[in-house]
């Protein structure tokens, strides 16, 4: 139609796939207005597949004047009868019964149309001719050819789309700002939209809490804070995450000293604070004076749709806003006073009313001139940067009694300044973000300074020249290292910024609008796939250090925190994934060395000589003094291997059921541990600390205690275990010997003689086990019919001491003396079996000619 329109609807007649009609559409948004509607607006119809087309706008009926947003459908039951949704100062609900020709205007209800540009669908009932949907805030329905309309509940608002089965218009489904929902039952009943993890996220603060929580609003949903591990369970689940304060797209920032106190922005200039230990709640707006409706150039202040609100690194009590002045409140948001003057353009031609020349639409996220993101130095309290929504970059270093414009010549006109981030090795540096897609322009637009922006640096080369870029920050423990967020994924630089690189991962390719280093970890806020978190950023803060490896290289493990619950479920359903529990050992294989027999990963506690664990490509069950958990990946390249804290549980046999089981052994208590790769001749050593659970109020004496109470009754039980599977073998040989004595050319009287004696070792062998372990168990539950021995008694108690981090109760050690000496018992009345009547029968059968018992104890 023209440069400026562009087609927004098309719908194909269902009896005659050459009969078309489209909706075109004028809008217009830059960085600083939003049009809906103008020349060129309009339907238009297609009877030959799209190779002419014909205008209805003018035709009998249409609304007159401009236009804007429109939508249109066929009726499948008649093919001349269409419904259209026409933006217009007298729109509405339209009618043609002759396929277009002319048309009547049967609904101008302006729940129908409120907020056009936005909503604007409408569907036929695919049996019904005089049935008609239309989405918009609510899900409408009508049966009387669009004259009246009723709501039909969905499970979130503002309603986007929808698909009617064509052959049971019981089928639907129907989508929306919280997801996507399918009913049969014509819109009665609808799915769930919590599995779908499509959550939309502006920005990623995290409080100072353990776990760490992740806070940030949700894109037509709620404000939440989500730990960033499971304290409970597998998997971050629906009881690891919460509503905070703030609303869909506001900064979140939770105070320094109490991350139950939390503040969060919206749009309109809203500011929450939430006590989550009261649920107490009070709102702190900068300027409560409500925008809804206003343009901003009719405002005093004008804070955008996700203006910068932060508390202090430095003061835990100060917090600070930005309109297009930055505030600030040494209150708790009491009060407020402004700390700097107007700092964007400030160029009132571009702050009329949003919306286009039919329907007005000030929400307050088309407002434009503010300051859009606000960094406070960590080095410095005084030092603030300053970043614009109209290409302005200002810094002050006396806390705001003076600011000074530090733009880069090269920015672009209207380039929204996404985020600042504080150079932390150079005390004047600083790393800018911005865009300029609302003007069609996406290339990435990176900048550093390291003079106070006298200067600065472009430092986008290297990324896709379509990857628009929001957010940029810089590794705070290895120089040169940045992770920027683009439109299409996430890159980093190990040169400050001369060369990019992706890392991307399993991240899906999704637009990244913001990050977050936390210690170890990276944190993505995306559009579309919720939060994401790489973990062990170790690996590459010491590659950007030492460079890639040419040989075989073993990681320095990152912290490993001794977790009293929460595991990880590798394939969580509707929930997020933990990071792996323990301490991850990364390790590189280059290209030519992938022996298997060549290569074993060992953990050691301190500088004991005795491996806990020792892994190996090999499938085996022991290598050495350690036990196997899991093959170990000796193919070409980097590699993660998890120890989990855990020493080997105790030894088992075939067969073996308790009720109330523990496989693991006791787990590794806080203190320095080290790491070995075996490649060949070479051997590559990392020493690690395994710290306490800041939670925990175990003592290092628990700790100790704890161990060494598993760790006996771990040791006790593989004894007991190995003497069960002798006694299962010495039974077995009895019988085979016995059968040997009766086929044997011997006396009557040495027959009776040899099988009595092998009678009675049975029977006290037979009692020896069944006092140690519930032979009848054939089945996970047989424990509830047939009682539990002392091997189960034993578990089960070990199990219960392991569970915590605190010592053992009194009554636990008690109980623990009082079994232990019960099975030392029974083991110590297998030694007159194993050094005394076993022996004579030996040489009693072997005095008879008969082949003799062996037996293989395992001790």
């Amino acid at each position: 139609v023209n440069d400026e329109v562009g087609a927004v609807d098309l719908a194909m007649d269902p009896t005659n796939p050459r009969i078309l009609y489209a909706s075109f559409w004028r809008v217009k948004r830059t960085p600083y207005s939003l049009e809906s509607g103008g020349p060129g607006s309009g339907l238009w119809k297609s009877v030959d597949g799209g190779n002419t087309w014909t205008e209805l706008t003018g035709n009998e009926g249409m609304p007159e004047g401009t236009l804007g947003i429109s939508a249109i459908t066929v009726s499948p039951t008649n093919n001349q009868n269409l419904y259209a949704i026409i933006e217009a100062e007298e729109g509405g609900v339209f009618r043609s019964r002759n396929g277009g020709k002319s048309w009547e205007k049967v609904n101008e209800e302006r729940k129908l149309r409120q907020r056009a540009w936005y909503y604007s669908r409408i569907y036929a009932d695919p049996a019904d001719e005089e049935g008609v949907y239309v989405v918009n805030v609510r899900f409408h329905h009508s049966r009387d050819g669009g004259k009246s309309f009723t709501a039909i509940p969905t499970p979130h608002g503002d309603n986007h789309d929808l698909w009617v089965d064509p052959t049971n218009p019981q089928r639907m489904i129907e989508s929306n700002d919280g997801g996507a929902n399918v009913s049969t039952d014509g819109g009665k009943n609808w799915t769930a939209q919590n599995t779908q993890p499509t959550v939309q996220f502006y920005r990623v603060s995290t409080d100072n809490d353990f776990p760490y929580r992740l806070l940030g609003g949700q894109q037509d949903n709620s404000a939440v804070r989500i730990r960033s591990q499971s304290a409970q369970e597998d998997a971050i689940g629906i009881r690891d995450w919460e509503p905070t304060a703030g609303g869909e797209s506001g900064h979140i920032s939770a105070k320094p000293d109490n991350p139950d106190i939390v503040v969060g922005g919206s749009y309109g200039g809203y500011l929450e604070m939430i006590d989550h230990s009261t649920g107490a709640t009070r709102f702190l707006d900068v300027w409560p004076d409500n925008p809804m409706g206003y343009g901003a150039g009719d405002l005093r202040y004008r804070f955008q749709w996700n203006y910068p609100l932060s508390f202090s690194i430095h003061d835990p009590d100060v917090l600070y806003a930005a309109a297009q002045v930055v505030f600030r409140s040494d209150d708790l948001g009491q009060s407020w006073e402004a700390i700097s003057p107007d700092l964007t353009r400030d160029d009132k031609s571009r702050m009329g009313k949003s919306g286009g020349p039919i329907t007005k639409d000030d929400t307050g996220v088309e407002y434009y001139g503010t300051v859009f993101v606000l960094t406070e130095s960590p080095a410095d309290s005084k030092v603030l940067w300053a970043g614009s929504d109209d290409g302005r970059i200002h810094v002050t270093r006396d806390g705001g009694d003076s600011w000074s414009d530090v733009t880069p010549p090269r920015l672009p006109e209207w380039a929204m300044v996404n985020s600042i981030d504080v150079d932390p090795f150079n005390e004047g540096g600083a790393f800018v973000a911005a865009t300029r897609y609302k003007m069609d322009d996406f290339r990435p637009m990176l900048y550093h300074t390291t003079d106070w922006g006298k200067s600065w640096r472009s430092i986008s080369a290297g990324l896709p020249a379509d990857h628009f870029t929001r957010v940029l920050r810089a590794d705070p423990a290895q120089p040169g290292l940045l992770y920027a967020g683009t439109e299409r994924g996430l890159y980093h630089s190990r040169n400050n910024g001369d060369s990019w690189s992706p890392l991307q991962l399993n991240l899906p390719i999704v637009p990244v609008t913001d990050l977050k280093v936390k210690g170890d970890d990276l944190i993505a806020a995306t559009q579309g796939r919720g939060y994401w978190i790489l973990d062990d950023l170790g690996v590459l803060r010491e590659q950007a250090r030492d460079g890639a490896p040419e040989g075989p290289q073993l990681y320095a493990p990152e912290l490993a925190y001794r977790l009293v619950a929460g595991g990880r479920d590798d394939d969580p359903k509707n929930a997020g994934t933990n990071p792996y529990p323990g301490v991850s050992l990364f390790y590189y294989v280059p290209e030519g060395m992938e022996d298997s027999d060549a290569i074993e990963l060992s953990v050691y506690r301190g500088d004991e000589d005795r491996a806990i664990w020792t892994w190996t490509a090999e499938d085996e069950d022991a290598k050495g003094d350690a036990a196997k958990t899991a093959v170990l990946d000796t193919s070409a390249g980097l590699h993660r291997h998890v120890w989990d804290l855990t020493y080997p549980g105790m030894e088992r046999f075939e067969g073996l059921i308790l009720w109330s089981d523990m496989k693991d052994g006791p787990t590794a208590v806080p203190g320095t541990y080290r790491a070995e790769m075996r490649v060949g001749d070479t051997t590559l050593s990392q020493s690690f600390d395994i710290v306490a659970d800041p939670r925990s109020p175990a003592s290092a004496e628990e700790y100790a205690a704890q161990f060494d109470f598993v760790s006996s009754a771990r040791d006790l039980l593989s004894r007991t275990h190995r003497e069960i599977k002798a006694i299962r073998q010495l039974r077995g040989e009895l019988e085979a010997t016995r059968e040997r004595i009766e086929a044997a050319d011997a006396s009557d009287a040495t027959v009776e003689a040899l099988v009595a004696d092998i009678e009675a070792i049975d029977d006290a062998i037979t009692a020896v086990e069944e006092a140690l372990y519930q032979t009848k168990n054939q089945s996970r539950q047989d424990p509830l019919n047939y009682p539990i021995r002392l091997n189960n008694k034993l578990t089960s108690l070990m199990r219960k001491v392991a569970a915590d981090d605190r010592g053992p109760t009194t009554q636990a050690w008690e109980v623990k003396e009082m079994l232990s000496t019960a099975i030392e018992s029974e083991l110590a009345s297998l030694s007159s079996v194993w050094d005394e009547r076993l022996p004579a029968l030996n040489e009693a059968i072997r005095d008879a000619g008969i082949v003799m018992i062996s037996i293989d104890r395992g001790n």
